[in-house]
């Protein structure tokens, strides 16, 4: 299904899934054993664009939409959905921030050397004691003159250790809650700036994941993006795109596990038949399938909202809070059709299946996701 996609959209999906076939999915589970990707595929990927695809045009990036980069990721997520989150993070999150909020010497000091990835971003929201209590975090910008001065601690980095630029949000004002929060721009070569061991996951090995010390941080002050005390708005803002980029990362590895378990159920005999030909094979298969297809319908309906400038936080959260339980659940039912085989790191459901499982817990719980769509029910 098409979705309506435009034939360039298909293209460019079909060229993404082309690369995650030949160069991402025969290594992934080799990513996932060393926990970690090639820098060479970091250069690769940016070579073809795409660490620029919304980024616009007069800085070096694709200037495409935001449909267009989810029918991509999701084929980059279905052959390794480690690899895909550094695209997302970096996209949606960093280049996306800069790209709204950014002064023009900001977007043509940091989006050039992100486009072709001499710069990976990383997005420093969460901390140790404040997660989906954004307001309730402790780290703290404080204005000296000429720039300010930063300390905290940021957690579950993605992309912490591959990253030349931190896309920072601290208080500048603590006495004043959710309205004292700004964000700023920090390069991780700086004085002060500590990057942590990685972080041992379940799932997501290929992912970069770390903690992020600041001490004492010098910022100058053009660092600053948007306006001093927007940075709770701008964060919930772009939470919107991030949460449509875990929705397609959800969408790609509940397709990979689709696919998995056709493969494996034609081949799978039992009783002198291939188990496809139980009805209690095929119901599953009937059921994963109709699931991702309503997934991605959510999908596309919240990025295609944002292309056209139009509220989507409700239908994003939707999006995001189906599509993550929707991969949850299809993962489970590719690993009971592989049954035993299923359980072994040798077969890719194994991988499907923990990669799976943070999708529905970062860039908001599923429980916030909730308090987000009942929260805008009732504003209705």
């Amino acid at each position: 299904m098409d979705f309506n996609l435009s034939e360039d959209d298909l293209e460019l999906k079909e060229m993404a899934r082309d690369f995650a076939n030949k160069r991402l999915y025969p290594h992934a589970e080799k990513f996932d054993e060393e926990e970690s990707t090639p820098a060479e595929l970091l250069r690769e990927i940016g070579e073809l664009g795409y660490l620029g695809f919304t980024a616009p045009e007069e800085y070096g990036g694709m200037d495409l939409s935001t449909t267009t980069f989810a029918g991509v990721l999701e084929e980059i997520c279905a052959a390794s959905a480690g690899f895909g989150i550094i695209l997302s993070v970096h996209n949606s999150l960093c280049c996306e921030i800069i790209k709204l909020y950014g002064s023009e010497d900001t977007r043509k000091k940091y989006l050039p050397v992100m486009v072709t990835g001499e710069k990976i971003g990383a997005y420093c929201l969460t901390e140790p004691n404040a997660g989906t209590d954004i307001a309730s975090l402790s780290t703290t910008a404080i204005d000296q003159g000429d720039h300010y001065l930063v300390n905290g601690t940021k957690t579950f980095v993605t992309n912490g250790g591959l990253a030349g630029v931190l896309v920072v949000f601290a208080k500048t004002d603590p006495e004043a809650g959710r309205k004292g929060i700004s964000c700023l721009l920090i390069d991780n070569k700086i004085d002060g700036v500590t990057i942590g061991k990685p972080e041992k996951k379940c799932g997501m090995k290929a992912s970069d994941t770390r903690e992020i010390n600041f001490t004492d941080v010098k910022v100058p002050k053009e660092n600053l993006l948007g306006d001093l005390g927007e940075g709770f708005k701008m964060a919930l803002t772009i939470l919107n795109s991030g949460r449509i980029g875990v929705s397609f990362q959800a969408i790609g590895i509940a397709q990979a596990a689709l696919n998995e378990a056709i493969k494996y159920s034609k081949e799978r005999q039992q009783f002198g038949r291939p188990i496809c030909n139980f009805q209690a094979i095929q119901f599953k298969l009937a059921e994963m399938a109709t699931r991702i297809d309503a997934g991605r319908l959510l999908g596309y309906r919240a990025a295609q909202l944002k292309d056209a400038g139009k509220p989507c936080q409700r239908e994003a959260s939707m999006s995001k809070l189906f599509c993550s339980q929707m991969a949850n659940y299809v993962v489970n039912e590719a690993v009971q059709i592989h049954g035993g085989y299923g359980y072994m790191k040798e077969y890719a459901v194994e991988r499907y299946f923990r990669d799976a499982r943070v999708t529905e817990i970062y860039e908001g719980s599923s429980e916030a996701q909730r308090m987000v769509i009942a929260r805008e029910l009732l504003r209705d």
